[in-house]
């Protein structure tokens, strides 16, 4: 994900990113501007006493914190935004007290306060329990299918978070691809089941997957 992000360089072969070829373009804050990334190391670093909504207006200047005095413009987008992923009811309240699944979508929203052409979400219902892991997917889906959406990529221990508006999967293991290719394609029982050493099914489910155990 740093390394997609611009911020790592590879030690061998070739990395481009928005059809930017490392090496060969200008990288640094200019493509990291154009990354969106939603992961928990992000929550560590912003201050929890500010208001959900300062938190996701400074996505409008990729800072930690609040400096700047937001226009016009970016605060009716933060508004928009804020309204469009259902948090405008605790716009106010310290970024502290909110829910996990709360402060999930307010950094979803700030990252979209920057009009990025990729929006990373490094496993992002990672301590919700049913109703708040599939209302972010909510969210996420409404977000995939707007007018200007960004590319989206997923990251996920969990088959049946792969939202329909996924169309790509690739499996990692050990640190290298295992497999890729079409969602549809990669998700079944054979793969799978070498995939994990374990033997398992796929069941698809309104266009989603869930994992099944198999007994011996």
């Amino acid at each position: 994900m740093n390394m997609i992000g611009a911020y790592y360089f590879p030690t061998s072969g070739d990395v481009e990113v928005l059809g930017k070829k490392f090496g060969q373009a200008e990288l640094g804050g200019k493509l990291r501007n154009q990354i969106g990334i939603v992961s928990a190391s992000l929550q560590q670093k912003l201050y929890p006493s500010d208001s959900a909504f300062e938190i996701l207006l400074s996505g409008a200047y990729a800072s930690i914190g609040l400096y700047e005095k937001p226009t016009k413009e970016i605060r009716e987008k933060a508004i928009s935004l804020i309204e469009e992923l259902g948090s405008i009811e605790y716009a106010d309240r310290n970024y502290e007290t909110l829910s996990q699944g709360e402060k999930q979508r307010i950094l979803i929203g700030r990252a979209l306060m920057g009009n990025p052409e990729l929006l990373i979400l490094d496993e992002p219902t990672t301590g919700l329990d049913f109703i708040a892991r599939e209302r972010l997917l909510e969210s996420i889906d409404k977000i995939a299918k707007g007018d200007e959406s960004p590319t989206l990529l997923y990251v996920t221990h969990h088959v049946e978070e792969i939202l329909p508006i996924f169309k790509h999967t690739l499996l990692l293991k050990d640190g290298e691809v295992y497999e890729s290719g079409r969602t549809k394609d990669i998700l079944n029982k054979a793969t799978l089941t070498g995939y994990f050493g374990l033997d398992v099914d796929v069941l698809w489910n309104n266009e989603r997957p869930f994992l099944v155990k198999l007994n011996p």
